[in-house]
């Protein structure tokens, strides 16, 4: 099977990565054809471009800060850290994928491709993990000082 046809813009790279991601115990083939059903019935769906839907999605739900476990002096302290492009990206990807596994009763492509249309109006559980994890960093802002080590 051959590449996905329809990306116009050139952002061959994060939808291979995307696809890498979605793929199960090495069958990349079934994961290309899953992503391409996908971006299919986004493009039915929304009457969009489906690769803008994709970037756009991913966007809203990069998270820019996170949480990390500190060990300092004996207690384990949730220290808030900013996320790095590229662990923001892949954050993301997992957080769509996982959300549309977490769903029932419908084909993956179908899933996969609610939970991006939703992340692409800023809504559904991706987004929700992400307003999730910048709260838990907001709220343990007092411990920011222990980053550096």
């Amino acid at each position: 099977m051959s590449k996905v046809q329809f990306v116009a813009n050139g952002n061959t790279q994060q939808i291979e990565k995307f696809i890498n991601y979605v793929m199960l115990d090495g069958k990349k083939n079934t994961a290309r054809r899953l992503v391409k059903d996908t971006f299919q019935i986004i493009k039915d769906k929304t009457k969009e471009n489906p690769t803008k839907v994709f970037e756009e999605a991913v966007e809203n739900v990069k998270p820019s800060l996170e949480v990390k476990a500190r060990r300092v002096g004996g207690a384990v302290y949730q220290v808030p850290m900013e996320v790095k492009p590229k662990r923001q990206f892949q954050i993301a990807c997992k957080w769509i994928i996982g959300a549309a596994r977490g769903k029932k009763g419908a084909p993956m492509s179908k899933r996969l491709a609610d939970e991006l249309i939703q992340a692409f109006n800023n809504e559904g559980n991706a987004v929700k993990k992400k307003e999730d994890t910048h709260r838990m960093a907001q709220a343990n802002k007092a411990f920011a000082h222990f980053a550096r080590y």
